[in-house]
């Protein structure tokens, strides 16, 4: 598969190809184009756009709150791993504007930010931010698990 989006990427664009590659096509293609081309290159390249106004993944709105292009590419591809909606919420509140955000998020977006900063490109971006989501993928694990022990014992 490929796929097209936005140059200049931090939380979400990085996040939905580590998404992407880990749980639905490891050798899925990244395009980043500037903004007011991607669903041109898109159609020019038989490409799948996301975080873009006018693709079907992108942020929408879920009982009031938004969601974003990471939620987008969960539901369409199905995705039910409890860690994977848990991190969902940590993208979420990086990226979006909500009430009352994780507070992993902020620590997110600053990483996020910064591997921005140190990447000569897009790419590059993505190679360096790869270990953060294997990393906090691997924190929610524990996390929903140590949570499922608990309803466990205490049910």
């Amino acid at each position: 598969m490929k796929f097209v989006t936005r140059e200049k990427a931090k939380v979400d664009r990085v996040a939905c190809p580590w998404l992407i590659r880990r749980f639905v096509d490891p050798k899925a293609e990244f395009l980043f184009v500037p903004r007011d081309e991607v669903l041109e290159v898109a159609r020019r390249e038989g490409a799948v756009p996301f975080d873009t106004p006018g693709a079907e993944l992108h942020h929408y709105t879920l009982n009031g709150e938004e969601r974003v292009t990471f939620d987008a590419v969960i539901r369409k591809f199905g995705l039910v791993d409890p860690a994977l909606l848990d991190l969902a919420e940590i993208v979420r509140g990086a990226d979006a504007t909500l009430q009352k955000p994780r507070a992993e998020s902020a620590g997110l977006e600053a990483i996020a930010l910064g591997f921005r900063s140190l990447a000569a490109h897009d790419h590059e971006n993505l190679s360096l931010s790869s270990s953060t989501y294997d990393a906090l993928y691997a924190y929610c694990r524990q996390r929903v698990a140590g949570e499922a022990r608990r309803e466990h014992t205490s049910g």
